[in-house]
């Protein structure tokens, strides 16, 4: 009986157009290709249904993207960018210009906001297709 945290799930292609191109993408084509919404195996299925959502399955290749759990990887690195940019931005401009807390508190707070919002699904398709890349899909039940 399979371990079901450890055993990768294999799944092979159904459209046999990709058959002689099966091998994985490599590693930073799959995040960018998550990255984008697109499947990380094959490029043209889409990873999304919803906001963060992922799909239970590829269209176009059956690679089992809802199988993939990104957890809170992808929240993780989205504060560390974020907050590095922000508290960096932060700093230089107070010390150039000297802002009142109310100033900075208006524009970096909704800053803050907007960039966390626009990198979080990124984030989470990069993750996403790094993990599938490196065979990190727990399997089914047998």
């Amino acid at each position: 009986m399979p371990d079901t945290l450890t055993d990768p799930v294999l799944w092979s292609p159904r459209n046999p157009d990709m058959a002689q191109s099966w091998a994985k993408p490599g590693a930073l084509t799959a995040m960018l290709r998550g990255a984008s919404g697109r499947c990380p195996s094959c490029g043209k299925g889409r990873l999304f249904r919803g906001w963060l959502r992922q799909v239970d399955s590829c269209d176009h290749c059956a690679a089992p993207l809802g199988a993939v759990r990104a957890d809170d990887a992808p929240p993780y690195f989205v504060i560390f960018i974020v907050g590095h940019l922000v508290i960096g931005t932060q700093i230089a401009l107070d010390g150039v210009m000297g802002l009142s807390l109310l100033a900075e508190a208006a524009i970096f707070l909704p800053l803050t906001l907007a960039a966390s919002m626009a990198l979080l699904r990124p984030a989470k398709g990069a993750t996403i297709g790094l993990m599938l890349q490196l065979g990190l899909v727990p399997a089914r039940d047998a």
